[in-house]
């Protein structure tokens, strides 16, 4: 029997056609299109079998017409509109072509100026979303709302929600697959939470023995590398620092800084960025009180603890800058770029993190007079994506995307990414990219807008 199926593999051709049964429906294609799902597909599998009757799959055969189209030209058909994603994902891995469908209905590259919103994730209960955290590598994305933690994987399908003991979340980051770190304003520590399971793991909080003031200490940011979690901590009577903490044993490896006092120069960091390529902890604070923001950025090295470079606003930079503080940082870690938006002119600056010094901001020039902002930027957000810088003012939303000068030397240009009617949706408040995302939260509104660039097929799948 076995000399008998692989004499009849050996005499078949790529171009050989071969007949299907899926469902009742009758299919005929060829082995050179089943083996291109994959040596290790059901349908390679099966383009191997002898015999010239019609093979019986009992599956769904609209979908397989899907996939099958798919596996020809690599390309969904205008017909794959009739299916949700998670249909077509489900029966796809029954096929073992997962892998195809996933490229196929994920999103193109994210484009700023050509990205549109394209549906909003809004959650059953408590649909006010208090803080979000998307995966960098699949736009996976997790969601607080009220003292609940919802997960939707790369399809932006709903997987589970997890209620936790807080009554709120104001800081939450994906640690592991299927591990969130939470942090709430109201309540004391950090907790982990499995959100595939919908259990909770650990908490963890700030004590020291020998200074009675250290209690109920409250999470503002959470970072974390592939070893460590680092989470920055406020007590009420503004002592703050930042925990290292081991992430195989979650134990608290290291206290990188302490801070005390009401000055702004010494309030908790508000925002976490490790660098993979340097090793380095970022953080920053901004505080807006009755003569304006304050802030300040500052680079640690996390194995000793030091602060490599710092600088405070306002206080620093150029003399014409004075008085003109930053209304929010971020950080392009692949560029190596830190990036701020400034509270009274609006502008953007950028500086290098190889080249730091007393001084090290350009200030970007909008050379198109119509693009040109004018005005305050009393509400900004800023994040830095794939190359692009994203700021929400009030409700508007921008990107400064680099473009070659052909001399070698980049330089950005601003383009609005939304429309009037976007705009008026409410005043942004947290913006976060994940796989080619876009995901954008807004005051008082609820849900999270999800934005991609448009697919080259002209089909969205809905």
């Amino acid at each position: 029997m076995e000399n008998e199926i692989s004499n009849s593999t050996a005499n078949t051709l790529p171009s050989d056609r071969i007949k299907l049964n899926v469902g009742g429906k009758l299919f005929e294609t060829t082995i050179s299109t089943l083996q291109s799902g994959g040596p290790d597909s059901l349908l390679s599998t099966l383009s191997t079998r002898p015999g010239h009757d019609p093979i019986f799959i009992d599956r769904d055969p609209e979908i397989f017409s899907v996939l099958l189209s798919l596996l020809r030209s690599n390309r969904l058909p205008s017909t794959a509109r009739r299916f949700s994603k998670q249909e077509l994902a489900d029966e796809a891995l029954y096929y073992g072509i997962d892998s195809h469908i996933r490229d196929a209905i994920s999103p193109p590259p994210l484009s700023g100026i050509d990205a549109s919103i394209v549906s909003t994730i809004c959650p059953a209960s408590d649909g006010l979303v208090s803080s979000f955290t998307a995966a960098a590598d699949d736009g996976s994305v997790c969601t607080a709302h009220g003292g609940q933690i919802s997960f939707y994987d790369h399809n932006l399908t709903h997987l589970s929600t997890v209620r936790t003991h807080l009554e709120d979340i104001t800081s939450i980051r994906h640690v592991w697959p299927d591990v969130a770190a939470v942090g709430s304003e109201s309540a004391a520590g950090i907790h982990f939470y499995n959100f595939s399971t919908a259990r909770y793991i650990e908490s963890i909080h700030w004590t020291d023995s020998t200074d009675p003031r250290i209690y109920k200490a409250r999470v503002s940011s959470i970072a974390d590398s592939s070893s460590q979690i680092f989470a920055s901590f406020d007590c009420p009577h503004r002592e703050n620092c930042i925990l290292s903490i081991d992430k195989s044993t979650l134990q608290i490896s290291s206290e990188i800084t302490r801070q005390s006092g009401g000055a702004s120069k010494n309030t908790v960091p508000g925002k976490l960025t490790w660098l993979p390529e340097t090793g380095a902890l970022i953080g920053s604070a901004v505080t807006c009180g009755a003569f304006g923001y304050s802030g300040y950025i500052r680079m640690w090295d996390p194995r000793n603890g030091e602060v490599i470079w710092e600088t405070s606003e306002p206080g620093s930079g150029r003399s014409s800058r004075f008085g003109d503080s930053f209304a929010d940082v971020d950080v392009d870690v692949g560029g190596l770029t830190l990036f701020k938006v400034c509270s009274k002119s609006g502008d953007l600056a950028v500086a290098d993190l190889r080249k730091l010094g007393d001084d090290p901001w350009v200030y970007i020039n909008e050379k198109n007079p119509s693009m040109r902002f004018i005005g305050g930027a009393s509400s900004s957000v800023l994040h830095c994506y794939k190359s692009q810088v994203f700021v929400g003012r009030d409700g508007s939303l921008e990107v400064w995307s680099k473009e070659n000068n052909g001399v070698g030397e980049g330089l950005y240009r601003r383009n609005f990414v939304d429309k009037v009617e976007d705009s008026n949706r409410g005043v942004v408040r947290k913006i976060e990219g994940g796989g080619d995302r876009l995901f954008v939260s807004r005051e008082n509104v609820e849900g999270i807008e999800v934005w991609e660039s448009s697919y080259f097929s002209g089909a969205i799948l809905v």
